[in-house]
C-alpha cells in the first residue's frame, strides 16, 4: 500500500467479478471510495467503480431496519422450523464463507446448491462420468500453440483472458505470443471473439455433440460420412478433419468451452463428448480440456462444496448424509415444484433470473438474504442482510476458474459484517435454536 498524488494505492488487488480472478489490480482509493482501477478490463472497472459507500442498514425485517442480532434470531428460527429448506447462490463469496454454509446446510437438512446448477452444472455431471485432463491457465499461458474456443464469447465475457492467459501474452514455449499460436473459435455466430480468430467454424446450432463426435471419430482414425457430417453439422467435412488435424499434431492444445456448449441441446452429453475428445487427444500429444467459469468464485463453490458432501451442487441432505441428483435437489426445480419451505440466498439473485413459478414461490416463503446490494431477492427477503463485498472490503480464498486458490487483498472499510462473520452467527443461533426445540444441535 502507498500514497500518490493524494491517494491511497493498494496494489495486487484481487479481481473477484470474472473467474479470471485478474490478481494484478492497482486500486487508487480517495476517501472512502476506488476511483480507479488500473489494469482492470471494462467489467472489473465497473465492478470496483460501482461499489459506493454503503448505504444499506446491515440487516433489514419485512423491508424496515433492525439491529442486526435480531436479524439472526428470526433468520434463526424460520431455518430451524422449516421442514425443506433451501440453500443457493454462494458463487460470489469468499471460500470460508462457502465452508461455514455447507456447515449449516449439513444442520438443518438443507438442499444445497450453488449457481452451478443454472451454468456449468452439465459440465460436472459429465466431470464425474468422463474426467477432466486439466491444466492451469499458466500453462495455457506458457505452453499451448493451439487455443479452442467452444461456444463461449471471452472477448466479451472475459476480456483479459485473451491478453493475460490464452492468446497474446508471450510464454516460455511460445515466446512470440499470439503469432506462434492458433486460435479456433466455434460457434452458432460470428460473435467478437471469431473476430479475433485464425479459424472460425460457424455450426449448425444445437448440433455441438455431432461436430465433437466426428472430431473425436477423425482422431481416433474412424470411418465417417462426410455428406452426413456436412448435413448435421452444417460445417464441411474438410473443416472438421482439418481441424482434427490441427488437434493431433499441435505442441499444446487446449479446448475452453462455455455455457453455449454446456446448456444448449445435450448438456452434459455435450460436454462429455468433449472432455472424452481431449482424453483422445492425449494419446497424440498434451491436451485439455477446461470450462469458461462465469462468476468470481463459482469454482470455489464446486471445490468446498465437494470437499464437504462429495458432490458439486445440488445436494440433498435431509435424510442426514448427501445425495446428488441434480433436477431433484437442485434450486429452481425445488422452487418450481413448490417443494422448499424456507430458503437462504447467499450472494445470489434467483428473484431477478429464476423462471417464473419459482420466482412465485420465493415470495410465498419466508427467505432470508445475504448480500451487498438491494437486489429483488433481497428485496423480497423476510430478512436481509446487507454484507461487506469479498474482494473489496473482506479478505479470504477464492478459486480461479483452473482451481488455482487466490487469497484476498480488501481495499476498503466496510460498516458491514462480512458473509462469512453472518454466517457464523446465524449458525450458531440455529443450533440453539435446535437444541431448545429437540435437544440436539443437529436436526
Amino acid at each position: 500500500m502507498s500514497a500518490e498524488n493524494g491517494r491511497k494505492l493498494v496494489r495486487d488487488v484481487t479481481c473477484t467479478f470474472c473467474g479470471c480472478v485478474c490478481d494484478d489490480i492497482v486500486l487508487e482509493v480517495e476517501g472512502n471510495r476506488i476511483v480507479k482501477a488500473r489494469n482492470a478490463c471494462v467489467l472489473g472497472t465497473a465492478w470496483f467503480l460501482n461499489h459506493a459507500p454503503a448505504t444499506l442498514p446491515a440487516c433489514r425485517i419485512d423491508g424496515k431496519p433492525a439491529p442486526l442480532q435480531e436479524g439472526i434470531r428470526l433468520a434463526a428460527e424460520i431455518l430451524a422450523e422449516a421442514r425443506y429448506p433451501l440453500i443457493y447462490g454462494l458463487s460470489d463469496t469468499t471460500s470460508e464463507a462457502q465452508r461455514v454454509a455447507c456447515r449449516l446446510a449439513d444442520r438443518i437438512g438443507a438442499c444445497l446448491d450453488t449457481t452451478t446448477s443454472v451454468c456449468h452444472g452439465p459440465s460436472g455431471m459429465a466431470f464425474q462420468g468422463v474426467g477432466e485432463v486439466t491444466c492451469t491457465l499458466g500453462e495455457i499461458k506458457h505452453r499451448a500453440d493451439l487455443v479452442v474456443f467452444w461456444g463461449c464469447n471471452p472477448a466479451e465475457s472475459h476480456p483479459r483472458h485473451f491478453t493475460r492467459y490464452s492468446t497474446m501474452p508471450r510464454g516460455f514455449l511460445v515466446p512470440r505470443g499470439r503469432k506462434d499460436r492458433t486460435v479456433v473459435v466455434v460457434d452458432v455466430r460470428k460473435t467478437k471473439s471469431a473476430a479475433a480468430a485464425d479459424i472460425f467454424i460457424r455450426i449448425r446450432p444445437r448440433s455441438d455433440f455431432e461436430a465433437l463426435w466426428t472430431l473425436r471419430a477423425l482422431v481416433r482414425g474412424r470411418h465417417v460420412d462426410p455428406d452426413e457430417v456436412t448435413r448435421l453439422t452444417g460445417v464441411s467435412f474438410e473443416t472438421w478433419r482439418e481441424l482434427a488435424e490441427r488437434m493431433r499434431t499441435c505442441r499444446f492444445g487446449v479446448l475452453l468451452f462455455g455455457m453455449g456448449l454446456s446448456m444448449t441441446r445435450g448438456k452434459h452429453l455435450n460436454v462429455a463428448a468433449a472432455l472424452a475428445l481431449a482424453r483422445d487427444l492425449n494419446e497424440h500429444g498434451r491436451f485439455a480440456a477446461k470450462p469458461m467459469r462465469g462468476h468470481g468464485n463459482v469454482t470455489g463453490a464446486d471445490n468446498v462444496v465437494a470437499w464437504q458432501t462429495g458432490f458439486p451442487f445440488g445436494v440433498g441432505l435431509n435424510r442426514g448424509y448427501p445425495r446428488f441428483n441434480p433436477g431433484e435437489f437442485t434450486a429452481t426445480d425445488v422452487l418450481c415444484r413448490g417443494e422448499a419451505d424456507a430458503a437462504l440466498i447467499i450472494a445470489a439473485d434467483p428473484a431477478a433470473n429464476f423462471a417464473e413459478p419459482a420466482r412465485q414461490h420465493l415470495r410465498r416463503i419466508p427467505v432470508i438474504s445475504l448480500d451487498p446490494k438491494d437486489t429483488p431477492t433481497a428485496r423480497l427477503a423476510r430478512v436481509a442482510f446487507c454484507t461487506a463485498p469479498y474482494g473489496i472490503s473482506t479478505p479470504g480464498t477464492v478459486y480461479r476458474m483452473d482451481d488455482v486458490p487466490i487469497y484476498l487483498r480488501p481495499a476498503l472499510p466496510s460498516p458491514h459484517p462480512s458473509d462469512q462473520q453472518v454466517l457464523e452467527l446465524l449458525d450458531q443461533a440455529v443450533a440453539e435454536a435446535l437444541l431448545r426445540r429437540t435437544g440436539s444441535p443437529v436436526r
